[in-house]
């Protein structure tokens, strides 16, 4: 059910109308990233908190797109957003 439309005040002699449009609010981080230290060998887990779950998820780093692979797993619980990095090694940082 859907709150938008066009909505009238009917009196007989007169009648006023308001087209309403509800928009959906954005989806933000409600718990950020936390640093990471880890020794080399290791998995590496990073999680955030959305305000919404079912978004669309990019990782980076360094501004480079993350994709899914053999080094990279990227998981989505919810509303909570994963990235493990599989045997980190020094160049990871």
């Amino acid at each position: 059910k859907t709150d938008a439309g066009l909505y009238t005040c009917d009196i007989g002699t007169d009648v006023a109308k308001s087209k309403v449009s509800v928009q959906e609010k954005p989806t933000e981080v409600t718990k950020k990233l936390e640093d990471k230290t880890s020794p080399a060998g290791q998995d590496i887990s990073l999680s955030c908190e959305l305000s919404k779950a079912d978004v669309n998820i990019r990782w980076y780093k360094d501004g480079k797109a993350i994709r899914k692979s053999q080094k990279y797993d990227l998981q989505q619980e919810g509303t909570r957003a994963i990235l493990i990095i599989r045997d980190a090694v020094v160049k990871d940082s």
